[in-house]
């Protein structure tokens, strides 16, 4: 009977504990929008001690929760891209203080001298709490939040990964982009060679006027035509001006889609970057973020299993239509 009771008290006390410490984190399938898809630390002590132990810092979001459109577009438009909280998850540790709360969320508030009920404020702070970029107020894009997260990076002499590179390419040129396109021998060749160019975005394998061309998406603020026509003609591929012109569904991506990484949910940036590496005997890893290579690595075991793993987390998650790439 004393055993019993020890047994139950001692699963009693191990719940409690896993209450207490989920309690200090949120849970991005049952949290305020305002939060969007980030998992938070909710303590400011914990965060620090968990900064200094993985060397990185804290990314602290002073949020009204619940918020007013402003909160809630913040959490939908910014805080929700994969690739975004990734980062946040992974570079930096999360910390989410409420700015319309008391007891501790009102302590730190008062410590860093934020309003409270007020619109979303990010801080990029050290181990110490210190701040190493300039406080993100008054401007609530994607864009403003991953550069301060960049800058942090550079500043801490630590390298961007790759993918989050992409996302930041993705995000600079959602408003300035244009197209063209080239004819060559073989447009699986045009989207291996033309893909790998800086400042392409986006390529796509078809026909116009009998013959095989790619269209290009690109940035002209990182390569403009002339220097993309310059980079194109080293494979003789040519310009071409665009008359009827039709997708080659089935070649588009060829690469891509004769590998396993076809089946991962993935920007059209990350498609375009892999389909050019493995055309060219690359290792495309780089390119992925932490879950998409776990993701590769699980497809070993079961692709079907993963299959529909991949398609669920793709229209939930991944859908890049409703993404703030395209905002």
């Amino acid at each position: 009977m004393v055993q019993q009771i020890k047994y139950v008290v001692s699963i009693v006390l191990l719940f409690c504990g896993v209450i207490a410490t989920a309690q200090h984190k949120t849970n991005p399938n049952n949290q305020s929008e305002e939060l969007g898809k980030v998992t938070w630390h909710r303590d400011y002590d914990e965060a620090l001690e968990r900064a200094k132990a993985e060397d990185k810092d804290v990314l602290i979001l002073f949020q009204e929760v619940p918020g007013c459109s402003t909160c809630r577009n913040y959490g939908h438009n910014v805080l929700s891209h994969p690739l975004m909280v990734e980062a946040i998850e992974n570079v930096f540790v999360p910390l989410a203080i409420y700015n319309n709360k008391g007891g501790k969320d009102k302590q730190i508030l008062q410590l860093y001298n934020e309003p409270s009920w007020n619109n979303p404020v990010v801080r990029l702070v050290n181990a110490k709490g210190d701040n190493v970029v300039e406080r993100i107020s008054g401007n609530y894009s994607a864009k403003a939040l991953y550069y301060a997260m960049e800058d942090a990076l550079k500043k801490a002499n630590k390298p961007v990964p790759e993918y989050m590179k992409l996302l930041g390419a993705e995000l600079s040129a959602t408003k300035h982009t244009e197209e063209t396109y080239f004819e060559m021998y073989c447009f699986w060749t045009g989207e291996k060679h033309l893909g790998n160019a800086n400042g392409v975005l986006a390529t796509e394998a078809g026909f116009m006027g009998g013959h095989e061309v790619v269209k290009v998406k690109f940035d002209p603020n990182i390569i403009d035509k002339k220097q993309l026509t310059t980079h194109a003609k080293k494979a003789n591929f040519n310009p071409i001006a665009k008359s009827a012109y039709r997708t080659a569904s089935n070649d588009v991506k060829y690469y891509l889609k004769r590998s396993d990484y076809k089946f991962l949910p993935l920007t059209e940036l990350q498609k375009t970057k892999i389909n050019s590496a493995l055309g060219r005997g690359i290792n495309p890893n780089k390119y992925l973020s932490p879950k998409q290579l776990d993701w590769l690595k699980s497809l070993k075991k079961s692709k079907t299993k993963q299959n529909i793993l991949f398609n669920t987390e793709f229209v939930k998650a991944w859908d890049i239509k409703n993404s703030i790439a395209n905002k």
